[in-house]
């Protein structure tokens, strides 16, 4: 009887082969999808983050007018002129608003036939410089500089810019370089609306015309009994602050508190 060795071919090592090489392949289409993800979804968070930021800012980022008190042009008696000349714009902060920079604030007032776009005495993107003769304190010149003084691109003072004056500031955030309005803060915003009537008079406010050269200034504007004043405030960020009022009848008073 013939003996011999038999050989059986196999095929269950080239199975096992080919199960691995799918499982890994498997494996680096999951890691490389997985990687794509996580950097995707890192990408939307961070969008949602600043998205949700820049969305509390616009909310929570409002001006807020506490009031406003108008002053006639006069001569030395009795004499005034027949409209309002200077405002005084009382300005806060609503509750849980984050900090406002009334250096680039924007105000735009209107009478209904014409137009200002003021900006604040040191703001220079405008017009290029900032207001002729600013100093950064009311006390000290800047009212006076707003209502007589004229900006060499902008022309007169008053119908560009706007001065700030602390009221209440417990953390000297008002400063003159960077106004900052915080929580709890108060700031009297002085706009010039002196009209073409205004200039023949010497006194306005805290100003004082009786030094030679010196005169007020016209702001284009004219606030007589019965206008109807527009007023847009609008800041670097947050939402805009709007006022619409009535002049009331002007008749023997220099200060009227409009609203």
């Amino acid at each position: 009887m013939k003996s011999g060795k038999f050989m059986r071919k196999d095929s269950c090592g080239q199975v096992g082969i080919g199960t691995l090489i799918i499982f890994l392949a498997m494996i680096l289409v999951a890691s490389v999808a997985a990687g794509v993800l996580i950097q995707t979804s890192g990408v939307l968070q961070q969008k949602a983050q600043a998205t949700g930021t820049q969305a509390t800012e616009e909310i929570s980022s409002n001006l807020k007018i506490i009031g406003i008190e108008g002053i006639r042009a006069k001569d030395t008696g009795s004499n005034m002129s027949d409209s309002i000349d200077l405002l005084k714009i009382r300005m806060g902060l609503n509750v849980g608003t984050t900090e406002v920079d009334l250096s680039t604030l924007i105000i735009t007032i209107s009478d209904g036939q014409v137009t200002n776009d003021l900006v604040y005495g040191s703001n220079t993107m405008l017009y290029g410089s900032e207001m002729d003769g600013f100093t950064g304190d009311v006390k000290t010149g800047d009212l006076s500089e707003l209502l007589n003084n004229t900006h060499e691109v902008a022309g007169p003072n008053i119908a560009s810019f706007f001065t700030v004056e602390r009221m209440r500031d417990e953390d000297n955030s008002l400063a003159a370089s960077t106004p900052v309005l915080n929580s709890g803060d108060i700031a009297i915003i002085y706009i010039g609306t002196a009209s073409s009537d205004a200039v023949n008079y010497t006194y306005l406010g805290d100003f004082n015309a009786t030094e030679p050269g010196t005169s007020l200034k016209d702001s284009g504007l004219t606030l007589n009994s019965r206008t109807t004043v527009d007023i847009q405030m609008t800041p670097e960020k947050g939402s805009q602050t709007f006022s619409t009022f009535m002049i009331p009848t002007l008749n023997v008073n220099e200060k009227y508190m409009i609203r």
